[in-house]
Formats: C-alpha cells, structure tokens, sequence
C-alpha cells in the first residue's frame, strides 16, 4: 500500500521515479546533477520565489496573505498593536469558527468578533462573521493562489491541493509578517508523495490520509519537510479529495505541503469566480527529492485511528478481526495519556462480536466538504439512525457549501435519517461541540483525536473518545446504527454532484477593506481583553526550577493548554494561563506562581535571602560556587520537562501561558513541531535540549545557568549548567540547537514584543 525509499530519488517527466541519477540521466537523456535537480521541484520554485535573501538555503520569507481565527487574532493583533502596528501591510482574513458559540463565559467570545472587525476596519483587513466558514475553507474559497504562500495562525493550514504552499504557525510568526519582517528558514527537505493507481470505491481521503500518518508520523520522515504530491494518481483525484488529503498532512509534522495542478484544479478556481489565479505546477523535467513515499491508491482500504493520535492507524478490516487484542493495546497505550486519572475502556464496546459506537460526527476543515457530504448523503439515503444512543452531526465547511446542500437535496437526504445538519464551525475538532457521554466513543471525520478533543475533562473523572475515519465509512456505520463498518462493504450508492459556487453569500456579508486601513475606526475592546504584561530581558545568569516534569512520549499543545471552554480566555493572557497544564499536571500553575513570586521581588530589588525559603536555600547554594551574582544579574524562573513537547495546534500560547506564569524556558529530548519551538523563542524561552537518558534533575530540583546571556549572545554549543540539590551543585550539560541571530536577540530582548519595541 504505502513504500519508503530509504534514501532520495529523481522524479524524471512527472512519472517516472530513478533511485540515482545514471538511471535518470538516462531516461531523460543528459547529465543529471543533484544539486540543479533539487531546483526542479514545485517547492523549490515557490520558495525561491517568495525568498529575499540572498543565500539559497537560508531564507527569508515574505508570505502573500495572512489567515487567524477567533482564538488567535486577538492575541496577535494586540501583540502586533504593542509593536507599532500601523496598518495590515499585506491582506490579513479574521475568520470566526473556534469561539463561534457565544455562550460561554458571558460576552467575551462575541467581544473578541466585536475586536476583530473593528481591528479589519482600522488596519485594512478582511473579516468573516461566524458561522459563514471555517477558516481553511474560506481560504480555499477565497483565498489561495497558484504558486502562491499563505501563512496561518492554525496548524492545518494547507493549501497544497490547490497550487499554494500554506504554513500553519504560531501567532508571532504572523507578527513579524504584520511588522514587515520576515518567516526565517533553512531550506526544507522535499519528499514526493507519489501517487499511483485510483482509490477503490467507499476509499475516501481521509482513508489515503491516514494511511500516511501512520507510516511517516513515528519515524519523523517527514518532519519539518514539505510534501509534494506527485505522480500519475493525483489526477485520478477530484480537488475535493485531494484537498481532504492535503489538510491531514498537518499532522505527519511536515512543514508544508505542496500538489501538481492540472485541469481539475483550474475548474476548481473556475467554479470559484477565480480562475486567474490558478497556475498550472509541475516538478521540473528531471526533480530530485530527499525521499519518497509511495502510495499504491488501489490498494488503500478504509482506515480508522484509534485513541488518542491521527497515527495509531489500523484498517477497518483489521481491527473488525482482531477487535478484543486491538482494543486491548489501545486501552494500555491510553494509560501513559491518561495517567490513570479515569478508566479508560473501549472493550466494552464489543456487542456481539462487533465495535457499536456512540457518535457520528463529519465536520470542518478535513470532512465538511461538499463531496464528503454528498458521499455520506448517498450513503445513508434511504436508512436511519434510530432511537437509541448513537447519534450523528454534519458541519458543513461554509455557508457557500451549505447552500449547495440543501439546493441538490443532500442536506435533506441526511436529515431525513436522523442525522442533525449544523452550521460552520471547528467545535468538535478542538472539544467544543458534541461532547458525547462518558466513556462514550465516537467516530468522527475530523483532523485530530488527541485526549480531550471531543470536550471530556479527565480532571473531573469525565472520558470520552474519539476514532478518526473517513466521512464514507462513518455513513456507513451510521446506517448500521453504530456498528462500525467499512464504507466498502455497502452497496454502490455514491453518486458525482457538480458544485455551485454562490458568491453573493460572501459578498453581502463579509467584511472586505481592500486594504484600506481607516485610522479613525475604533478598535473595540471587551472586558476579557488584556494587554500582554511587561516582560523583561535576559539577565546575565539564571536560576530555574522544575516546576511539571512530563515522560509521555509525545506531549501534545492541547495537554499544554487545553482547548474547549478555555478557548474563550485565549484574549486574557493571565486569564489563559490558570488552565496551562491543569489537564496533564493541575499542580504546575501553582508552582510556577511560586516561582514567579520570587521573580517579582527580586526585580522590586528585594535581596536574595528574602525570598521563598526554597529560592533562598538555592542561592545559598550557588553562592559556595558563584559568590558574584547578585539579585540584578540573576533572573528566576519556572522551566518544564517533557520528552517530546508540541505536536499539535499552532497555538502560541502553550509557551505563552508559561511565560506570563514564570517560564524562562523549557527542556526537552525534542520538540516534535518548528512551530512549538518557534513559538517558545518568540516568547524568550530557552528551548534547551537534552540528551536521551537519565536526567540529572527531577521535578522541583532547582537549575543554575551561569552566563547564560553571554553564552547566548556568543553563540555556545554546549549550555554549562547546574543542578542545585542538597546543598550541591552538579554539573551537566545542554544544547539550543541551532538559532538565527533575530531568534537570538528577541530571546536576549525578552520576547518579540520587547525585540520590536526597542
């Protein structure tokens, strides 16, 4: 179904893939050099385009729009407002579909639309109100480009499918775009996704997406590279189909991704109203690309992923045939998630020999599309859900999508079953809509299925579940009221619906300043709406203490900073920062206001012996070593481990809501995504590196960095610290990885907004 070249490989006229470049050389004639055929793929293009440096594999990238949701752009714009943000220098769309339910923590969720119109009206933006569209489908809609870049504030945007690399990113990233500056990068790796043959039928793309999650995601071969789709296959995939794919690539840890366009796409922009935008990619005659995957699409078959990643990854088939084992092994793997805060089941949900599920969900920016919903319509035409528990929610992706719905009669089809068609909107992606029941399972055509996702709060002894699939097999299921079945297994009902674009819907309501920025518009602010709180520089040495030390494999942004009913405090910075970790460790915030107590006072110039007796005991400590540093040289902070931290959201403020709370940095053996990383240097956090292995230091240990400014400023390999404990001061080692000089000064600034104030 899905090979991994071990090494690189030529892709000679589109079709044809040669393992070096003899075999290519012959095929297409001529001396083939690795280094030219690097720039023969579509990403090296678009890159090289959007480029203004100088160096080739050091590049400074100015992006062409800019997108950001409700829980996102309040804190950018006020991020980008306390820089000098004068005007939108480049289109910027303020979507509203995360804290679109404006029920939760009395006005603010509607203050923050309030904010981002007003922000449109006076910096030159564009704003789409709630409910008209989640923010990749506007974006796809409205807004891509052949050839062209996007960068969001959420971690799914991708574009690929339709001709633009797309980069989904923490809000500061998108600061530094609203401020002129630019998206600083080495040269990516490029992987071709090579697609052959055409998927059966009842085979959706979420089926060819998980697929690849779970091939790529645990060995990182694709991680921080761009995917770019090629090979005969892709044109044997509607746009739709392929934009199900491209969005999921998101969570293999690629940085962006990137397709061939052909006529299909062209009717794509045509349908649109734009088909000037389009432009026709193709790789070069002779490409090169760092690896490849090749993907059989015949032989993909319908898949599920089962709690709690998009890469625990099985066939429908398989797992119907091993149920008891398979749900067995999910149940022990969920354990190191969960942290034995609930029971966490999934075997009682074999009835008679088959997995019966509680929910159905399709929704957003992976299942909300037109031929997903027309697939699932056709599918369940003519059955019923029935009156027990399982139930079934579609969101369609926007209103334009909606309205062709209920005009060829699909919309109709699916409410006639039971099944509930509601409006645009990401809930059950991030825990805000659909919440099942305890120890509930549901299957959902969503992006992610991370703990929490479907809204339970472990906290509070509450679990649900969530399995990711395909729109086609969840119709499926549901028209076998609940018992999970494979789209492939029912009779060949799908049938081929032409789109209609209405235009008009989004010309009489959203909100479009061409660019134009009125400087007498007033920025609206509602209570929930707070400045960022001063933060200071680098000071010369530092005093840290662990405050959560997390050993999970992966630690994921949602177990950072939880999502759901949080989400509506994504504009209060402090606010925020009382739910940092309270799903994973509930003491950390307590314990990094402890720290951040002491911080306080040493820069009210309070002496060393008068803080917590803790800190107090710690300098002591570093004193029969360091007898210089004083209280104005040396800083305190709170800092983490966790083994792998960020996969996930883009979200700025899982390292945010450690800075505002004390953190001045965080240790870990990797950080599973550039933009987590990203995010932490943003906000002057140390994003230091261990080695695998026995730490020298565990939870509450204290850890001194002497010269740790000088060692920044002058570039050191190698971060010389030392854990303080008992009276001692052990040494070890740590690295930063590699770090541009702007990344350097804003961590010596403080963060980015005292980088740019200054």
């Amino acid at each position: 179904m899905i090979e991994l070249y071990e090494n690189g490989a030529y892709l000679v006229n589109g079709t044809e893939l040669c393992k070096d470049a003899a075999a290519a050389g012959a095929k297409c004639g001529r001396t083939v050099s690795q280094e030219e055929a690097k720039k023969g793929t579509i990403a090296w293009n678009i890159l090289h385009a959007h480029n203004l440096s100088d160096d080739e594999q050091k590049l400074n990238i100015r992006f062409d729009k800019l997108t950001s949701h409700d829980i996102t752009f309040v804190g950018i714009i006020q991020t980008a407002r306390a820089s000098g943000l004068q005007k939108f220098p480049m289109p910027y769309v303020l979507t509203n579909c995360h804290n679109s339910l404006c029920a939760v923590g009395g006005t603010i969720n509607e203050d923050d639309h309030v904010f981002g119109l007003s922000c449109a009206k006076r910096y030159g933006g564009m704003y789409v109100p709630p409910h008209m569209a989640v923010i990749h489908q506007f974006a796809r809609e409205m807004l891509a480009t052949g050839g062209g870049m996007i960068l969001g504030s959420d971690s799914h945007t991708r574009y690929g499918a339709l001709g633009t690399m797309a980069v989904g990113e923490g809000g500061p990233e998108l600061v530094k775009q609203l401020l002129n500056q630019t998206y600083d990068i080495d040269m990516p790796g490029v992987i071709a996704i090579y697609l052959k043959g055409e998927p059966a039928r009842g085979v959706g793309p979420q089926d060819v997406a998980l697929a690849i999650i779970g091939k790529v995601f645990k060995n990182g071969y694709v991680k921080n590279k761009v995917m770019e789709f090629v090979g005969p296959g892709v044109s044997k995939l509607s746009a739709d189909f392929r934009i199900g794919v491209d969005v999921m690539t998101t969570e293999t840890t690629c940085l962006s991704s990137i397709w061939r366009t052909d006529e299909q796409i062209k009717e794509f922009y045509d349908i649109h109203g734009r088909v000037g935008d389009y432009k026709e990619l193709n790789p070069a005659d002779v490409a090169y690309y760092d690896g490849v995957v090749e993907v059989d699409l015949s032989a993909v078959k319908p898949m599920i992923a089962l709690p709690f990643h998009p890469s625990n990854t099985y066939t429908i088939e398989e797992l119907n045939a091993n149920l008891d084992d398979i749900l067995a092994d999910c149940e022990e793997k969920g354990k190191v998630s969960l942290d034995g805060a609930v029971d966490f089941k999934l075997r009682n949900k074999i009835h008679n020999g088959k997995l019966l599920v509680d929910q159905g969900i399709i929704a957003g920016c992976a299942g909300g599309g037109f031929e997903n919903i027309c697939a699932a319509a056709d599918i369940m035409d003519g059955a019923y859900i029935g009156a027990d528990e399982f139930n079934m929610s579609v969101y369609p992706a926007s209103v334009p999508v909606y309205m062709e719905l209920i005009k060829n009669g699909a919309a109709a089809k699916l409410l006639k079953t039971g099944a509930i068609i509601k409006t645009a909107f990401c809930g059950p992606c991030f825990g805000a809509g659909d919440t099942p029941a305890n120890n509930e399972f549901s299957i959902r055509h969503s992006t992610r299925n991370f703990p929490n996702r479907e809204g339970s709060k472990l906290q509070n002894g509450q679990i649900a579940s969530v399995a990711l699939m395909d729109a086609r097999s969840i119709a499926a299921t549901a028209a076998n009221k609940g018992y999970l079945t494979p789209a492939t297994e029912v009779p060949e009902k799908i049938g081929k619906y032409k789109y209609y674009f209405d235009k008009s819907i989004y010309e009489n309501r959203v909100f479009d300043s061409h660019g134009v920025a009125d400087e007498s518009a007033e920025v609206k602010f509602g209570p929930n709406i707070k400045d960022w709180p001063a933060m200071v520089a680098l000071t010369d040495n530092l005093l840290l203490r662990v405050v959560s030390e997390i050993h999970d494999p992966v630690t994921t942004t949602d177990e950072l900073i939880p999502s759901g009913e949080t989400s509506s405090y994504r504009s209060n910075p402090l606010g925020l920062a009382e739910f940092a970790l309270s799903r994973k460790d509930p003491q950390y915030v307590g314990r990094a206001k402890a720290v951040r107590a002491d911080e306080e006072k040493r820069e009210a110039d309070v002496p060393f012996e008068e803080l917590s007796p803790e800190t107090a005991a710690a300098v002591k400590t570093v004193w029969t070593k360091f007898p210089e540093i004083t209280a104005k040289d040396t800083g305190i902070g709170s800092t983490i481990f966790a083994v792998k931290p960020g996969d996930g959201s883009a979200r700025e403020q899982a390292a945010s809501c450690q800075k505002v709370l004390g953190g001045w940095a965080n240790i870990a053996n990797e950080y599973a995504t550039k933009r987590y990383r990203s995010n932490l240097i943003n906000w002057g956090m140390l994003p230091f590196v261990i080695e695998e292995g026995d730490l020298p230091f565990a939870n509450l240990d204290y850890i001194f960095l002497p010269g740790i400014r000088k060692a920044v400023e002058e570039k050191a390999e190698e971060i010389r610290a030392y854990v303080v404990k008992d009276g001692e001061l052990k040494e070890f080692g740590m690295k930063l990885g590699a770090l541009t000089d702007t990344e350097r000064q804003i961590i010596l600034k403080g963060c980015l907004i005292n980088y740019n104030r200054v």
